[in-house]
C-alpha cells in the first residue's frame, strides 16, 4: 500500500513521540498531510490536539475513519480525502503542520505551505532534500529551495531517522525539520515577483546573472530588464545564482517589481 503514493509509514514509536514533542503545546489546531495509517495522528489526538488531515489514498480513508470514529464524532479529527497540492487550504483552520511527507511532493508542498500563515511546521524529508534546505546561502549547495525557504522561514534540524524506522523502508535516510515562518530580513516589494526571480535564476544556475536576466525578457519585458541590467552592480551581474545572498535576490526582485 505504501508504494501507491510514495508513502512510507513511520513505525518507530520513539520517533513518533519525538515529532509530537516538537509541536507547540499551546497550539490547538493542526494540519496533517498524509496521515497514512494514523500513527502520528493517534499520538497527536492523544495529546489533545485538534487534527485536520488530508489523505490522498482512497484505500486509507475508511480505516482511518474506523480507527478514529470517536474523534470524528466529537470533531477533534476531521479527515479530508484529497490532494494536498491542489485542495484549498483556505478553508482549513490550522496553526501548525505535521507530516511524514511523501518525498515526491516535498518541494511543491513546501513552497505551497510558505504561502499560508501558520505558526510552525514539523516535517519529515529525504535527508538529501533536508540538507539542501539548510545549506548556507551563497554556497554551492544552495538552490531555489534553499533561498525560498530561508527567506520566509527559520529552518531547524531536529533529528535523523534510518530506513528501518519505516514500512516499507525507503531507499534513503530521512530527516525531521522544524520550519517557523518569519518576515524577510530584507524588504521584498512583491513575493510573487521574488519567487519568479529566484525560479528564473536557478533555472540556469551555471550561467552568470547578467546572462540569465538578459534571457528573461519574455518574462519581465525588455524595458524592465534593460533598466535592471543598468542599475545592478557588476559584482551581482557577474556572479552565478548560488553565489548571491538574500539581499541580492531582494534587490533584483524589487527593481523588477
Amino acid at each position: 500500500m505504501g508504494a501507491r503514493f510514495d508513502q512510507h509509514f513511520l513505525k518507530e514509536v520513539s520517533a513518533v513521540k519525538r515529532i509530537c514533542d516538537l509541536v507547540d503545546p499551546e497550539c490547538r489546531s493542526l494540519l496533517e498531510i498524509g496521515p497514512g495509517q494514523g500513527v502520528l495522528t493517534h499520538e497527536l489526538l492523544r495529546r489533545g490536539f485538534r487534527v485536520h488531515a488530508i489523505e490522498r489514498d482512497p484505500l486509507l480513508i475508511a480505516p482511518l475513519e474506523r480507527r478514529f470514529a470517536a474523534e470524528v464524532a466529537s470533531g477533534q479529527f476531521v479527515l479530508t480525502h484529497g490532494d494536498a497540492l491542489t485542495i484549498s487550504l483556505d478553508i482549513i483552520p490550522f496553526e501548525y503542520v505535521v507530516s511524514n511527507l511523501p518525498y515526491s511532493i516535498s518541494s511543491p508542498i513546501t513552497f505551497r505551505l510558505l504561502e499560508y500563515p501558520f505558526s510552525g511546521a514539523v516535517l519529515m524529508y529525504q535527508r538529501e532534500f533536508a540538507d539542501r534546505m539548510r545549506a548556507p546561502i551563497g554556497s554551492r549547495e544552495s538552490g531555489r529551495l534553499t533561498v525560498m525557504v530561508q527567506t520566509f522561514a527559520y529552518v531547524t534540524h531536529c533529528f535523523d531517522l534510518s530506513r528501518d524506522a519505516f514500512t516499507p523502508p525507503p531507499a534513503v535516510g530521512s530527516t525531521v525539520l522544524k520550519l517557523q515562518p518569519k518576515d524577510p530580513i530584507f524588504y521584498i516589494a512583491s513575493r510573487e515577483v521574488y519567487a519568479i526571480v529566484v525560479r528564473e535564476l536557478f533555472s540556469k544556475r551555471r550561467k552568470m546573472v547578467r546572462t540569465i536576466l538578459a534571457a528573461a525578457v519574455p518574462v519581465f519585458g525588455d524595458e524592465k530588464i534593460m533598466s535592471v541590467l543598468s542599475e545592478l552592480d557588476n559584482e551581482i551581474l557577474e556572479s552565478r545564482p548560488e553565489q548571491l545572498y538574500l539581499e541580492d535576490y531582494a534587490t533584483i526582485a524589487n527593481l523588477l517589481a
